[in-house]
């Protein structure tokens, strides 16, 4: 199998969180071309499930690939380049559903004894698929839900073969967040007659960098980033309407929860003081990705004595990854693997070494059979 064409063929029909519709459709046919009577195959919305039956099954080991891209013009010369102008797969989904399919060929060659479920999940990125697909399986297909789940995700600045990850918190609780100013517009020479929305928001955007400062315990950690302040239309008229977008992270949900009472309280004081409507919307919000110990050690001890690999126990980053939810109801791992690229996640020039492929295929394959 032609790991590197598979991936640039993903890598061109980027497609956002519930659209994956041409990437189903693709994955869906790569399968098909794999198909052994022991394969089994469903789709859920754009997802796809696949069932490997083992020879002799005592568990059933749960293999997790994401699927969408993301709103970014891609600017990274490949010949390659995304087809969908304005999107791109900027996070590396499209290697992940290729190891997936590397991983599957591996076991449409041979059987494995255990029962192995690939989850091809959707919207990642946004508004989130893994929940919302847990949930169906609980429902409605139990039979699918794994005792154990893995997953990786690419990691642009260890080299290939780098696998990282560690016991208890990985990736951070994650939450969008959408603030809306509504004030009263009017001619910039009669700022007496209006409720300025920029000045509302920028004295909003500064008392929010207060939360993580003095109300959150310096022993534990918290991020309130806004990212993208929007107010006005035109030099001359004071604006009637601002919106703050922004993210915010925590190291464990009580944290997040505390932010979030602290975010609300700090809006109701600017309405107040503004006499303005001041409306908060929270978007999607991740589960943090907790590691089981046994896991986690498990995969270290692996990639350890694995001929390809290098392990690495990693410290905990502010990343946030759906994949926690998960992990929340399921015992299981997620682990970085290197990517060796100059550019970071979620950048327009973030291209992974397609030498990670190969690699990472074999070494999933060597490692959820050895379970």
């Amino acid at each position: 199998m032609n790991l590197a064409a598979i991936r640039q063929a993903l890598h061109q029909i980027p497609e956002v969180g519930f659209q994956e519709f041409k990437t189903q459709q693709y994955v869906l046919a790569r399968i098909e071309d794999m198909k052994t009577p022991y394969i089994d195959v469903t789709t859920w919305r754009t997802g796809i499930i696949v069932h490997v039956h083992g020879h002799a099954p005592t568990k059933t080991i749960g293999w997790r690939a994401d699927m969408d891209g993301l709103p970014i013009t891609e600017q990274t010369g490949a010949d390659f380049a995304s087809t969908h102008d304005g999107f791109m797969h900027a996070c590396g989904h499209d290697c992940h559903m290729t190891v997936a399919l590397g991983l599957l060929a591996h076991l449409a060659n041979e059987q494995p004894t255990n029962n192995i479920v690939i989850y091809f999940q959707p919207a990642e990125e946004n508004p989130g698929g893994a929940e919302p697909m847990l949930a169906w399986l609980k429902e409605t297909r139990r039979d699918l839900l794994p005792d154990a789940i893995f997953a990786l995700h690419v990691a642009p600045q260890y080299p290939v073969g780098t696998i990282a990850t560690k016991s208890g918190l990985l990736f951070a609780n994650t939450s969008e967040l959408y603030i809306d100013v509504t004030s009263v517009s009017g001619h910039a020479a009669f700022p007496h007659e209006t409720k300025d929305a920029s000045v509302i928001a920028a004295t909003l955007l500064l008392q929010l960098q207060t939360i993580v400062a003095r109300n959150v315990n310096p022993l534990d950690s918290a991020v309130v980033t806004i990212g993208k302040m929007t107010s006005g239309t035109v030099q001359n008229v004071i604006s009637g309407a601002a919106r703050l977008e922004g993210t915010i992270r925590t190291t464990t949900p009580e944290a997040m929860i505390h932010v979030k009472r602290r975010i609300e309280a700090i809006c109701d004081g600017i309405a107040t003081s503004f006499e303005c409507d001041v409306a908060v919307d929270y978007g999607s919000s991740y589960y943090e990705v907790n590691n089981t110990p046994m896991y986690a050690e498990a995969v270290l001890q692996f990639a350890e004595q694995y001929p390809q690999t290098t392990a690495y126990k990693c410290p905990a980053a502010m990343t946030g990854e759906d994949f926690g939810y998960f992990l929340k109801e399921i015992p299981g791992a997620l682990f970085w693997t290197g990517a060796n690229t100059a550019y970071g996640l979620h950048h327009e020039k973030m291209l992974p070494d397609e030498a990670l492929l190969q690699v990472n295929a074999d070494f999933v394959h060597a490692f959820l059979t050895s379970l």
